[in-house]
């Protein structure tokens, strides 16, 4: 394995994928339709325990919540690895979406959200580069203070 691969900077970097959460409803954590892999929201779940929940500008500090980010992110890396066995087959990051439970004033939507855009970047390189959406909701699964769902080119 070479420094240029994913699992290669996930291990530099210390990061060990979790078993991917099973979907607890009515959907499947991934689909793959031609060379697009779609990864549902995931949440900041570590060692099945929720890392964080409540409120951006309220309960969570912007601090707490790009962790959050971060870890919905190793997730979705996560359920990326278990859908196609190896991340190499990863050929871009296309999109990511993030949804942040904050109060009506919080405006700091996008540092939340780049704990899982550099985490993308960091693992997958230029291929990482994504576009992406970032909206706030007024309230999310478990009370998770972040989840990040994602969209992915695969060969």
């Amino acid at each position: 394995m070479t420094d240029s691969t994913p699992e290669a900077r996930l291990a530099q970097h210390g990061i060990v994928l979790p078993t991917p959460a099973v979907p607890v409803a009515n959907y499947v954590a991934t689909v793959l339709t031609g060379s697009t892999l779609v990864v549902s929201g995931q949440l900041p779940l570590v060692d099945g325990k929720l890392f964080a929940s409540g409120k951006l500008g309220e309960d969570v500090a912007v601090e707490v919540g790009v962790e959050a980010a971060r870890y919905c992110m190793i997730n979705v890396i996560a359920q990326v690895r278990a859908a196609m066995g190896d991340l190499s087959r990863v050929q871009r990051v296309v999109r990511l979406g993030g949804f942040i439970s904050c109060v009506p004033t919080f405006t700091q939507h996008a540092v939340v959200m780049n704990g899982a855009s550099d985490l993308a970047v960091m693992v997958f390189g230029d291929a990482g580069r994504h576009a992406r959406s970032t909206v706030g909701v007024p309230s999310l699964p478990l009370d998770a203070a972040v989840e990040v769902e994602g969209l992915f080119e695969i060969a």
